[in-house]
């Protein structure tokens, strides 16, 4: 066996319980990767609602007509008046 192989083999745990009656602690590739994957899951399972909490939210803040607060999308249009006071301050375009 070369020295990769024996970096490469997953350690050996038993199947006996400890003396004070605990499992022992999984030291597994697999059972690393179940642990990590058990983890995510549960991350993921937090963000969904979260997600869902800010999308109420976003809901809530539209229908009080507070989530565009501070913007203004309107354009005003300008007047004859307007436009030949501006055209006669800065010249005609050409």
């Amino acid at each position: 066996m070369t020295d990769e192989e024996k970096t490469n083999k997953e350690p050996e745990t038993t199947t006996e319980d400890n003396a004070d009656g605990s499992k022992p602690e999984a030291t597994g590739l697999i059972d690393k990767a179940s642990q990590a994957a058990e983890r995510l899951e549960a991350a993921n399972k937090k963000q969904e609602e979260l997600l869902a909490r800010q999308e109420e939210l976003a809901a809530k803040q539209q229908l009080a007509g507070r989530a565009y607060a501070g913007t203004d999308d309107s354009k005003k249009e300008e007047t004859p008046k307007e436009y030949k006071d501006r055209m006669m301050s800065t010249g005609y375009p050409q």
